[in-house]
């Protein structure tokens, strides 16, 4: 390790900087770019959703991208993450679910493949995003915030709406907490 790190200081500083709950890679919705959360998102609120086009919280797509264009001049970026692990609720195709979220919602936030979110099966970055919080979504829309350090701040379950309150006030202060 010791001679990586003379030969690559670059490398090796940044992979050693990556906060845990940051260093995964995924696969953007439809292209399936894959995109390594540490690279594109290091210094950002995040604010981790996993989404369903067929629920009674689909709505919540339209207060989820008013928060982002609200916010994301102050470092926020709202992370989509389509699921069909909740009552089949998200059953097309990735292509669909992006029409869908253009066309229904205008949503321009970041949204990634589908991705399996609770159990033995779910995607590592969830498996981590559980564990840090105590407990898994237990349905769709379900929110973890996660600070510019890479840090969990908080678990919102899927009935706590965008612009409730306690999550803007989590949101307001982490933007303020090592605001550049």
């Amino acid at each position: 390790m010791w001679l990586m790190g003379l030969l690559f200081p670059t490398v090796l500083a940044a992979a050693e900087d990556c906060p845990p709950l940051l260093d995964y890679s995924v696969h953007t919705l439809v292209d399936h770019r894959p995109v390594r959360l540490c690279d594109a998102f290091r210094g950002r609120v995040l604010l981790v959703v996993n989404t369903a086009s067929k629920c009674a919280f689909t709505p919540q797509y339209e207060s989820l991208e008013k928060l982002y264009a609200t916010y994301r001049p102050g470092g926020l970026v709202v992370l989509g993450f389509p699921s069909n692990d909740f009552g089949q609720q998200e059953p097309g195709s990735e292509q669909d679910i992006h029409q869908f979220c253009r066309m229904t919602y205008d949503v321009q936030f970041p949204m990634f493949a589908k991705t399996t979110v609770r159990g033995s099966d779910a995607d590592p970055l969830y498996k981590a995003l559980a564990a840090a919080a105590g407990e898994s979504p237990a349905w769709n829309f379900h929110k973890y915030l996660i600070g510019r350090d890479g840090k969990l701040i908080g678990s919102f379950a899927s009935a706590v709406a965008p612009f409730d309150r306690r999550l803007i006030q989590a949101v307001e202060k982490a933007l303020a907490a090592g605001a550049r």
